[in-house]
């Protein structure tokens, strides 16, 4: 399928029309999407939030936390390149709403299960609707961008971002409080979320049609095989060290906050909370600036130039720790977006694929990176694996290899 730089004009609340302006954004559409990935990433956040009510329900070591999060990441990670590289030549619309049938699955039985080995089973299955899910929506909302990739899918990240800011929120106020069974409240968000993806499969559907009328599309990058292949490696290494650190925080920071200052989890929850509110904006601003300023330019600043708040956290009383995690979550996210479009830039005739390897690259590192921290604070501390992945961020020098992509845009 030849979609890469398509955008069809329609209104999400007429999905069947055949008129599009390819140089129009069909924001219904993205906002849907955007809708979509909030409601996907909230449920999933519930799990990291409620960490420390199961460890001390089931008397999990760290080791074991880390275990939950690497069965979903992998589960999550490995399939998604497959069912982009599928859909980029056989379109499954349908795969929108069936994603989110799983988390529902998944999300059922993360409240009624009473053991280690069941929770794990649930976290699998809800990394199976994260797969099926991103891959078709990343390349929806590019088809609905009009040209503006950037602005797009910082529009669908941020979704999902401001869906995992909200995850631990909610999990404070509604499942600490009742316990297990209350994560039962949150099935009626998976429930909203297929019917919204419903209607986006049926303007998807229609889309494809207009397309394969228009004919193909420019698909040459500007860039040798080579110059390619060596800039998604750059890409790969600069998601291991963004998504490696985020982990850390994403998955300990609440822990980290309670063993060093004694706070409550309902206070170590808020913490977390502004954190991933903080990335949701910068994911959002970075899309809009890459497409101004260039690509590039936003990846070098955003991970590079947060090492010294990275290396300073570890350092900081409870007040700085907080200011500079918002920091950090404001400049290290607006990366992702960039990263994204460039990478499909990169690769325009496998938008599904490659938005599948690097979203399966995110949670694939995520949940080894949580697995791995976790065994490694069992035998050392905490604190340890802050100080351990602060220097991560350095590996954003390698930005310098990526070529310059703004005089080859399609």
């Amino acid at each position: 399928m030849k979609t890469a730089n398509e955008s069809p004009d329609a209104p999400l609340a007429s999905p069947v029309s055949s008129t599009y302006d390819p140089s129009r954004l069909v924001f219904p559409v993205v906002a849907a999407v955007s809708f979509s990935h909030l409601l996907n990433d909230l449920i999933q956040a519930v799990l990291p939030a409620i960490y420390p009510m199961l460890k001390e329900q089931y008397l999990l070591t760290f080791t074991q936390i880390g275990l939950i999060t690497l069965i979903f990441q992998i589960t999550a990670s490995l399939l998604q390149p497959a069912v982009g590289l599928y859909t980029d030549k056989h379109p499954k619309p349908g795969l929108l709403p069936l994603g989110m049938v799983f988390t529902l699955v998944g999300l059922i039985m993360l409240a009624v299960v009473n053991s280690f080995t069941l929770l794990l089973v649930a976290s699998a299955i809800i990394g199976v609707g994260s797969s099926t899910f991103h891959p078709e929506a990343s390349r929806v909302a590019r088809m609905a961008s009009g040209g503006r990739y950037g602005l797009a899918q910082s529009c669908f990240q941020v979704g999902g971002n401001a869906g995992s800011a909200l995850g631990p929120l909610l999990a404070a106020a509604i499942i600490i409080p009742r316990g297990q069974g209350a994560i039962g409240w949150f099935c009626i968000l998976a429930i909203v979320g297929i019917i919204v993806l419903h209607k986006v499969s049926r303007w998807v559907v229609e889309s494809h049609a207009a397309i394969k009328a228009r004919g193909p599309v420019n698909l040459d990058n500007g860039l040798s095989k080579q110059q390619t292949t060596n800039a998604l490696l750059v890409l790969a290494l600069l998601v291991f060290s963004k998504y490696v650190y985020m982990a850390c925080l994403s998955n300990y920071y609440t822990f980290y906050l309670i063993e060093n200052f004694d706070i409550s989890i309902a206070s170590s929850q808020l913490f977390l909370f502004l954190f991933l509110a903080a990335v949701a904006i910068g994911t959002f601003v970075g899309g809009p600036v890459g497409d101004k300023i260039g690509r590039k330019q936003v990846i070098w600043v955003s991970i590079l130039g947060v090492a010294p708040m990275t290396l300073l956290l570890p350092y900081c009383n409870l007040f700085w720790a907080g200011v500079l995690s918002v920091i950090i979550g404001l400049v290290l996210s607006s990366a992702f977006s960039a990263i994204i479009v460039f990478a499909q830039e990169l690769m325009p005739g496998k938008i599904g694929m490659i938005s599948g390897i690097f979203y399966g690259m995110m949670f694939g590192f995520s949940g080894i990176a949580a697995a791995v921290l976790g065994a490694v604070a069992d035998v050392t501390s905490i604190t340890y694996i802050f100080k351990l992945c602060a220097w991560l961020p350095l590996l954003g020098i390698f930005a310098v290899f990526l070529p310059d992509m703004s005089s080859k845009k399609h």
